[in-house]
């Protein structure tokens, strides 16, 4: 299997008005579809998203219940990338698709609109509205990747970023 590391996707909403995750009966596994854009100098604005189905199981399914994750949170993830086969019950065909199992999670914020008002809320500033508005500037970083200015979009669920290991 490949091993995948996948940093800022976004969880998609459910098809055709569904919730984003679906648990088991028994609440020990959930699967969800997660969005991430992507750099692509060939398509149009030179970005695609890449959209894959992720399923997780165990103590990892029970670490999502307690992240009450949603439609448009960003996520940290890494995991399995693996195959699902199944025979299609109209057409009688094998039909498959790639799929991601989980082997660790971590959040990394809600939606993106939500995170600035937080940002302009804890450094004072009140949101403008309107068609003067300025547009949002992006919050400084620095050199080790860490936002400043108190913006908390990025928190790790339970402990230190598992990407920090070495």
């Amino acid at each position: 299997m490949l091993d995948v590391i996948v940093t800022s996707a976004v969880v998609s909403k459910g098809y055709d008005g569904a919730e984003a995750l679906k648990f088991s009966e028994k609440g020990d596994a959930v699967r969800f579809r997660i969005g991430k854009k992507v750099y692509d100098s060939r398509a149009e604005n030179n970005t695609r998203w890449i959209n894959l189905s992720v399923k997780a199981f165990g103590d990892v399914c029970d670490r999502i219940k307690k992240m009450q994750l949603k439609e448009s949170s960003f996520i940290n993830f890494r995991g399995r990338l693996d195959e699902d086969v199944w025979t299609d019950q109209k057409t009688g065909e094998s039909k498959s698709v790639m799929v991601v199992i989980l082997d660790d999670i971590e959040y990394a914020g809600g939606k993106p609109k939500e995170n600035q008002k937080a940002n302009q809320q804890q450094n004072g500033a009140t949101p403008k509205t309107g068609a003067a508005a300025a547009p949002a500037q992006p919050a400084a970083q620095s050199a080790g990747g860490q936002v400043m200015d108190g913006f908390t979009g990025y928190e790790p669920f339970g402990g230190g970023s598992f990407f920090d290991e070495n």
